[in-house]
């Protein structure tokens, strides 16, 4: 199709906005900790979210999956891009207690999560720049 974008440069963009999304987050859980709160508690809150956290998993994981063999350490983005895509197939009631259980558990530590998060959006975005 003329005019259409190659699927590896789909999953670059993809990708791209993966590593601006964990920087902001990262920032927010950083320097706006109750709204980043909010925002996390709100996953899988109800079925159209948990559907659409399902879709950009899945997309997110398949660009992974795309761009792993050109990036550095291509096995650990494999890994992580079918882990990504293998947890798309958990029920939104299982997730949905899930999410319940472990997120309050997890904003006890929200400084290291966004911590993380910018490392890992750092991260990614070298990996797919260098790839």
């Amino acid at each position: 199709m003329p005019g259409a974008l190659p699927i590896s440069s789909l999953a670059f963009v993809v990708l791209a906005l993966t590593a601006l999304y964990l920087l902001v987050l990262g920032a927010c859980a950083l320097l706006r900790p109750a709204m980043a709160r909010g925002f996390l508690l709100g996953h899988a809150s109800s079925a159209r979210l948990h559907y659409l956290e399902l879709a950009l998993r899945l997309l997110v994981g398949a660009a992974l999956l795309v761009r792993a063999p050109a990036m550095p350490w291509p096995q650990a983005f494999t890994v992580a891009g079918g882990v990504l895509v293998g947890t798309t197939l958990v029920p939104w009631r299982r997730h949905q207690a899930f999410a319940r259980r472990t997120v309050p558990q997890a904003l006890r530590f929200l400084p290291m999560l966004g911590v993380a998060s910018l490392g890992l959006g750092a991260g990614l975005l070298y990996a797919i720049v260098a790839g």
